[in-house]
C-alpha cells in the first residue's frame, strides 16, 4: 500500500476479490472459511502489512484485552523478571500489558488505581505500597478484578500471590545452624515492608527451634538510602559499613544472614579486609540468588525466588477472575523458595569450590 494509511480489512478483500466478511472470519480463524482461502487471506494480510485494530476488537469483544501491572521499584531484579513473565503469559492469552510504576509513593499508588479504572483495563496485577490498600479494594469492588503481588493486605478480601519469605529465611537460617553456626545475625533493610517482616520472622523461628538464645537482638537494621526513595537500587555500601562495625566490635557471629544478595557483597568486602574467610571463619547466607551470586569467591549460598511461578500463577488467577467476576473467596498463595547451597555456608568446602545444590 502506498503512503502511511493503515491497511484495512477492505484493502485485503479488494486485493483478493473476496468479501470483507470473509476476510474478517478468516483472520479470526472461524470455521466457515476454507483452509485454502484462509491461508491466502493471511498471506495477503502479512504482505500488505495489516495490523489488527485493537480498539475496534475491544468494541466487538466488549473487552480492552489489556492487563494492568503496577510495580514499586523497577531497579529491583525481582520486578524486572516479573514484568517479563507477566507480559509473556498475558500475551499468550491474547492480552496486552499496561505498566505503571509508583516508586513507593502512596500518592502515586492511589493515582495508579484511578488510572486503571479510567483506562478500562480488564484486570490488574498490583505490587502495592504498604500504606493504605483501601483504594485497591474499591477498584476490585468497582468490577476490575485484581491480584496483589509480593505484598499482601491480609485483612482485605483480595487475591494474593507472592513469595513465602518466612519459610525461605527459615530454611536458610536452619542450614547455617546445621553447618555449625551457634551465633548468628540477620542484616535486614530498615524498611517497613512485609518481605522484611516475614524474613525476620523466619530467621527468629529457626533460632528458637534450635534453642539459640542470643544475649542481644540478632536482627540488625541496615540504614538505607531507600527510605528517601525506594525506587533506588540496593547499595552494598550500606551493608559494608554495618559489617565493618560488627567486625570492629570484636563479637563476631559464626554466621551472617542478609536480606538480599547485594548486602552480601558488602559483607564479603568487610570480612576480606579483616582477613576473615567467608565459608570458613564466618558462614554467609543471602537472599534472591541474583546472577552474580554463583560467581562470588566463594560462591554465595542464597535463597532462590520463584519469580516465574509467581508471575504465571498470578496471571492465571487474574484471568479466572476476569472470566468469572469478582464475587469470590479471596485466594492467598505463597510460593516456596529453593535454597541454592554453595561454598559460603559450608566450612568444609574450600573457597574455590563452585558446587551448587538446591534443597
Amino acid at each position: 500500500m502506498g503512503g502511511s494509511r493503515r491497511v484495512t480489512l477492505k484493502d485485503i478483500a479488494a486485493s483478493l476479490g473476496v468479501s470483507v466478511n470473509t476476510v474478517s472470519r478468516a483472520l479470526a480463524d472461524k470455521d466457515s472459511v476454507g483452509e485454502d482461502t484462509r491461508a491466502r487471506i493471511k498471506a495477503e494480510a502479512q504482505r500488505l502489512g495489516y495490523v489488527p485494530n485493537s480498539m475496534a476488537r475491544s468494541l466487538v469483544l466488549g473487552s480492552a484485552m489489556t492487563l494492568g501491572l503496577v510495580i514499586t521499584n523497577p531497579s529491583n531484579p525481582f520486578y524486572s523478571q516479573l514484568i517479563s513473565t507477566v507480559e509473556q503469559r498475558g500475551r499468550a492469552c491474547g492480552y496486552s500489558l499496561m505498566l505503571l510504576v509508583t516508586e513507593e509513593s502512596p500518592e502515586a499508588d492511589q493515582r495508579a488505581a484511578e488510572a486503571l479504572l479510567r483506562w478500562g483495563v480488564d484486570g490488574a496485577l498490583v505490587v502495592p505500597v504498604q500504606s493504605d490498600g483501601q483504594h485497591w479494594e474499591r477498584l476490585n469492588e468497582s468490577g476490575v478484578p485484581l491480584v496483589l503481588l509480593n505484598r499482601d493486605f491480609p485483612d482485605l478480601a483480595l487475591d494474593f500471590v507472592g513469595v513465602d519469605y518466612e519459610h525461605g529465611a527459615y530454611e536458610a537460617t536452619r542450614h547455617l545452624i546445621e553447618g555449625g553456626a551457634k551465633s548468628l545475625c540477620l542484616m535486614e533493610e530498615d524498611l517497613p515492608i512485609s518481605p522484611v517482616e516475614q524474613r525476620t520472622a523466619g530467621f527468629r523461628r529457626a533460632l528458637a527451634e534450635a534453642g539459640i538464645k542470643p544475649s542481644r537482638d540478632p536482627v540488625l537494621s541496615v540504614p538505607t538510602r531507600r527510605r528517601e526513595s525506594q525506587a533506588l537500587p540496593w547499595e552494598p555500601a550500606d551493608a559494608y559499613r554495618l559489617a565493618q562495625d560488627i567486625v570492629a566490635g570484636g563479637d563476631l557471629p559464626d554466621a551472617i544472614m542478609v536480606g538480599n544478595d547485594y548486602f552480601a557483597l558488602g559483607v564479603y568486602r568487610a570480612l576480606s579486609e579483616a582477613d576473615l574467610r567467608v565459608g570458613e571463619d564466618v558462614l554467609v547466607g543471602g537472599f534472591g540468588d541474583h546472577p552474580f551470586a554463583a560467581y562470588l569467591t566463594p560462591a554465595l549460598t542464597t535463597v532462590r525466588l520463584p519469580v516465574a511461578e509467581i508471575g504465571t500463577t498470578a496471571v492465571d488467577v487474574l484471568l479466572k477472575r476476569i472470566q468469572g467476576g469478582t464475587d469470590h473467596q479471596a485466594e492467598k498463595r505463597h510460593e516456596r523458595c529453593e535454597l541454592a547451597v554453595r561454598a559460603s555456608s559450608r566450612a568444609t568446602v574450600r573457597a574455590s569450590t563452585s558446587e551448587d545444590t538446591t534443597t
